[in-house]
């Protein structure tokens, strides 16, 4: 027999906010044993305080030039400053400042063009999937012609007309690749609103609306999620050779891609110019791959955590 005491203590354990506590705590379980993806999240944490609290952590002014000590290599490399721990560039700015400075633009960018992809590429794939006919006809042609076209060329062309700013950069990464987000959505939305509760709510008279937010979006969710996690790496690479190239971020603004093309001209005498945003780069996408590569392993039902 139970007690009192003992009933009121199991129901309790059974309210919504104790199954939220003990969802937060398999999700933090699960991700402890997960070493690369545990590795992922500190270093995108890591990335992003460093994106946010910028103004406060760079010992200098990332814009201010000193061409006295122009090209000072890192403090541990003979000639150094200790003053510049990764050294100066070709104006004299310190590289350290312009990193963590750098790093506001190119995870914004990243973010945001995801954001704005994944907006648009689940709207239409929405649609295409769900009322299929010439709906779907016309959605996926526009898919079909849009992937005819290297996204990179597709950017160059945006921005060359256009001009090259930040908004503009956001604009022409959204918009070049929400084809991936439409066609993973579409074939996922055509598999769900065949299953059985999905005709069921048709049955009772459920409104399309109601369907999609209901039973569809939930089922299709995870998939989305773990794409446009990896896709913020490859947006952040997208814009570093956009950068690179001339037609990205322009001065006074900073991005770690547009550092790689004031450094290229350094590479054989200061090589330090170029290396540096070179290894954020590298960090930054490696430890959104890890998050990403975590989040499929637990949300994608195909995939199991051992």
């Amino acid at each position: 027999m139970y007690t009192e005491t003992e009933t009121k203590k199991d129901v309790s354990l059974e309210t919504p906010k104790a199954r939220k506590a003990s969802g937060r705590l398999k999700w933090i379980k699960l991700l402890l044993r997960s070493k690369t993806g545990t590795l992922g999240l500190v270093i995108v944490l890591a990335m992003v305080g460093m994106a946010v609290f910028a103004d406060v952590i760079a010992p200098y002014n990332p814009a201010e030039t000193d061409v006295v000590n122009r090209l000072l290599p890192p403090s541990w490399v003979e000639g150094g400053n200790p003053d510049y721990l990764l050294g100066t560039d070709n104006l004299g700015r310190d590289i350290l400042s312009r990193i963590i400075v750098g790093s506001r633009v190119s995870l914004l960018v990243g973010i945001s063009a995801v954001v704005l992809a994944g907006a648009i590429g689940l709207l239409l794939g929405l649609l295409a999937g769900f009322y299929g006919k010439w709906i779907d006809t016309v959605i996926m042609r526009t898919v079909d012609s849009f992937l005819a076209i290297p996204n990179i060329l597709f950017m160059l062309i945006v921005l060359a007309v256009i001009g090259p700013s930040l908004m503009t950069m956001i604009f022409a990464l959204g918009g070049t690749t929400w084809v991936v987000y439409a066609r993973m959505v579409r074939g996922e939305t055509l598999s769900v609103k065949e299953r059985d509760y999905v005709r069921s709510a048709r049955a009772v008279g459920a409104k399309d609306v109601r369907i999609i937010w209901q039973y569809i979006l939930p089922n299709i969710v995870s998939s989305f999620i773990v794409i446009a996690t990896l896709n913020v790496a490859t947006t952040i690479i997208l814009e570093s050779s956009l950068s690179f190239l001339g037609l990205g971020i322009q001065p006074p603004d900073v991005s770690w891609g547009l550092m790689l093309s004031d450094g290229r001209e350094y590479l054989a005498t200061s090589w330090w110019v170029a290396t540096f945003p070179g290894v954020a780069i590298t960090i930054t996408v490696l430890g959104i791959i890890f998050l990403g590569d975590w989040l499929r392993d637990v949300l994608d039902p195909k995939m199991k955590i051992k």
